[in-house]
């Protein structure tokens, strides 16, 4: 709607333009570098913060995995212990014609 009705002043406003081709002259081409920059700027903090939320949630989860790595090892030497402790017994068992 707001397309098909032109501003009331006439002006034109924030069509965009190819620098390149447009012909403008150094002052304008270093304005429009400036308001670049400003709006990186700008931007580059909301983008810091949200790079910063997903690095800290890898490496939770990286921290995680380790760390539940480490313990499921660490339950394995119970299951040797009880292997070691059948081989004991079979070994003090009496010997009989089934074994």
């Amino acid at each position: 709607m707001s397309a098909e009705k032109p501003n009331e002043s006439g002006a034109r406003v924030a069509t965009r333009i190819d620098p390149a081709k447009a012909g403008l002259s150094n002052e304008q081409l270093y304005f429009i570098r400036q308001a670049e920059l400003e709006q990186w700027k700008k931007n580059t903090h909301k983008l810091r913060g949200r790079n910063i939320a997903t690095g800290l949630a890898i490496g939770a989860i990286v921290m995680g995995i380790y760390g539940y790595t480490f313990y499921s090892v660490s339950q394995e030497r119970i299951l040797d212990e009880i292997d070691d402790e059948a081989k004991r017994s079979r070994i003090l068992a009496p010997k009989n014609g089934a074994n």
